[in-house]
């Protein structure tokens, strides 16, 4: 037989398997380590914060563009019959927050003190 192998080849044998597994468990014991899970789970959290946060960028750039292109012409100059209609009703939604403030807080928001019950 040719395929006889020496004691010696198979104490080699024998060593190098050793040392690969002795390779794989050290490997398996650093995926397994508790700093590593939670260094992982840190990982795909930061990456996941990062793409929510660069699809709100992209959305709010896409209103914001939007709302833009609806008040300026395209050679930038204002357009007036858009902007004052918008205007208008800005300041009137400000003067009504503002009187109904002046006027206790609106519904349930300000204090009881002094209100009699009807009966």
């Amino acid at each position: 037989m040719s395929d006889a192998r020496t004691p010696a080849q198979i104490e080699a044998d024998i060593a190098r398997r050793r040392q690969e597994l002795a390779v794989t468990l050290d490997e398996i014991g650093v995926r397994v380590h508790p700093k590593t899970i939670m260094g992982d789970a840190k990982a795909k959290a930061a990456s996941a914060v990062d793409r929510t946060a660069g699809r709100a960028y992209v959305s709010a750039n896409r209103v914001v563009t939007n709302v833009r292109g609806q008040l300026v012409t395209e050679d930038g100059a204002p357009r007036m019959e858009r902007i004052v209609p918008v205007a208008l009703v800005v300041v009137g939604l400000v003067g009504l927050l503002t009187v109904s403030s002046a006027r206790g807080g609106g519904r349930g928001g300000g204090s009881r003190k002094g209100c009699k019950r009807r009966r």
